[in-house]
């Protein structure tokens, strides 16, 4: 069965949160194996405050790529058909030949890097006309200003937002955009036993 995305529980751990809710989208809870979360948690959460304090910054570049890295490899081991693909800078936008756009296309998810008051990660899962779904761990404890922004109640298993894609698209820092090419990141990932790809849909070709 699947499990429902869960939210962060405190200010600064959205990263690992939004890579375990990637995982929980992408698989049944049966098939995770406990080394997936282990992991996570492990290498996440490298930063630290201006007060010397561990994990105060949340989770780094460096750690993300890493994650990214030993998900596809242990994807190639075979306990968990799990793909994974990290982008940075121009790689990572929501245009015309966009490998997010392809991969929530196929069925994918992307864990992306962007503002909200500060650096922040969410999940991206689907995507349909000019609307994005996105889970974001952040639970706000006022309204949200963006009133183009959707907030969506009843799919806790799959986004809690509605986005347009022209909110990404921007070098500039405010809610939900990617901001300065420099500073963008996604990590992609995919569950290979249902991948939509080229060869195994006409619906993708067309």
């Amino acid at each position: 069965m699947k499990t429902p995305l869960r939210y962060q529980i405190t200010e600064y751990d959205c990263g690992p949160t939004s890579l375990l809710n990637a995982v929980s989208f992408l698989f049944e809870r049966e098939e995770i194996p406990p080394e997936i979360v282990r992991n996570i948690l492990l290498y996440s959460l490298d930063t630290f405050g201006t007060d010397g304090v561990s994990g105060k910054s949340g989770t780094s570049h460096t750690a993300m790529l890493f994650l990214s890295h030993w998900l596809d490899g242990f994807g190639k081991t075979g306990r968990l058909r799990i793909r994974s693909d990290y982008l940075t800078g121009r790689d990572v936008n929501l245009g015309a030949d966009s490998r997010i756009v392809s991969a929530l296309r196929r069925g994918g998810a992307a864990v992306v890097r962007l503002d909200l008051d500060g650096w922040h990660y969410v999940l991206l899962t689907g995507i349909e006309g000019d609307g994005v779904f996105v889970f974001d761990p952040y639970d706000p404890a006022e309204p949200f200003p963006a009133e183009d922004v959707t907030f969506v109640q009843g799919h806790d298993g799959q986004y809690n937002r509605i986005v347009p894609c022209a909110r990404f698209e921007t070098q500039e820092l405010r809610p939900y955009g990617f901001g300065p090419y420099e500073q963008r990141e996604a990590v992609l990932l995919f569950n290979t036993d249902v991948e939509l790809t080229e060869e195994n849909t006409v619906e993708y070709m067309i």
